[in-house]
């Protein structure tokens, strides 16, 4: 289980954006969401949706404004919206504390999984170039949990040279990117969709992995037909 926490790491300082609402109960334990802003380099803001314990806020003031060092894991969960599953993604966290003192890099994640669906490269209409990638990072109790990934320049054309099953560790940012949905022949609403920004990766020996990709095969297969929103 220690090496399942090492699998995905995610670290992020930011300003509360949203009143905590809650979530849900497992266990006897609540649950709450709120969004948190994330300040990239340029004067754009990352939107990011966390989730966190009652029992990691008790005697905090979390209003909105505050600023926040969230520590923790991206994780995924199926949501029926509008007739169809839908993989939501969350900031699941492990730690929060008062920030107060910013850092050069307010943004870090780590992940280390396995390719789920055959990376799709492409170039904008400016010429740059870009893979969507779709990752299974595996969790504990046989879960997994599937993120959507963007990568760029050689980055991306590195991605052309992957395959469904391969292992591979990357590094980069939890971004937000607004688009709009066409909902019949005259009307559209905003959506939000999430990825990971690499901004290096590495792919893992098979010889190293083959046991880990015997666990990961089985949720695949799952992957394959699933929209992320």
């Amino acid at each position: 289980m220690d090496n399942l926490m090492l699998n995905n790491k995610l670290y992020l300082e930011g300003v509360i954006a949203s009143k905590l609402e809650f979530s849900h109960e497992m266990y006897g334990e609540g649950f709450y969401n709120f969004y948190l802003d994330v300040q990239r380099l340029s004067d754009a803001k990352d939107r990011l949706f966390v989730t966190v314990s009652e029992r990691l806020i008790t005697g905090m003031d979390l209003d909105v404004g505050k600023e926040v060092i969230v520590e923790g894991q991206l994780r995924s969960y199926n949501k029926f919206v509008d007739g169809a599953n839908r993989l939501i993604l969350t900031v699941f966290t492990r730690n929060i504390q008062y920030c107060s003192e910013r850092s050069k890099n307010p943004n870090q994640i780590f992940l280390d999984g396995f390719i789920c669906k055959k990376p799709v490269y492409r170039t904008t209409p400016f010429g740059r170039e870009i893979s969507d990638m779709l990752l299974a990072v595996n969790r504990s109790y046989n879960k997994s949990d599937y993120i959507p990934t963007i990568a760029w320049g050689r980055n991306s054309r590195f991605c052309e040279t992957l395959k469904v099953g391969d292992n591979i560790r990357i590094w980069g940012r939890l971004q937000s990117r607004e688009y709009q949905k066409k909902v019949n022949e005259k009307d559209t609403v905003k959506k939000t969709a999430y990825e990971v920004s690499i901004s290096k990766m590495e792919r893992v020996g098979d010889e190293e992995n083959a046991e880990e990709a015997n666990i990961v095969n089985i949720g695949i297969e799952n992957a394959q037909d699933k929209k992320v929103i």
